[in-house]
């Protein structure tokens, strides 16, 4: 069963990176969109979808134009899979590429240089 569940998932993340691409709201247009994960209840009637976006002062409306496209996303979602229940989809904000770009550039400011002879 958790095979079928994230195969489920990894089509729902495809095709809704897909549908966020053709959206005509200009929240949406306006910054770059990544889905970093997809996780579906076992019963298909809830998914919740993790965005994060390139220019994160637009995130807030990005996010409302997101919510508010839900219900075509939806209705898109269960035309090109075929499943017996669309999900709901559920909107939240994985800020994991942004910690990490953090986590890099503290890193980077220590100052630790690489030592040459230290290769093996």
């Amino acid at each position: 069963m958790a095979k079928r569940i994230d195969r489920i998932n990894e089509e729902i993340q495809k095709e809704l990176s897909s549908l966020i691409r053709n959206l005509k709201d200009p929240r949406v247009q306006e910054t770059m969109i990544s889905i970093t994960r997809v996780e579906t209840t076992p019963d298909l009637r809830f998914t919740k979808v993790y965005v994060s976006f390139l220019q994160e002062e637009k995130a807030a409306g990005a996010m409302k134009g997101l919510q508010s496209a839900a219900g075509y996303l939806r209705r898109e979602l269960g035309a090109s899979l075929n499943l017996r229940y669309t999900p709901q989809i559920m909107w939240a904000l994985d800020d994991s590429i942004t910690y990490g770009a953090k986590m890099l550039a503290l890193i980077n400011s220590l100052g630790v240089e690489k030592d040459e002879d230290d290769e093996s």
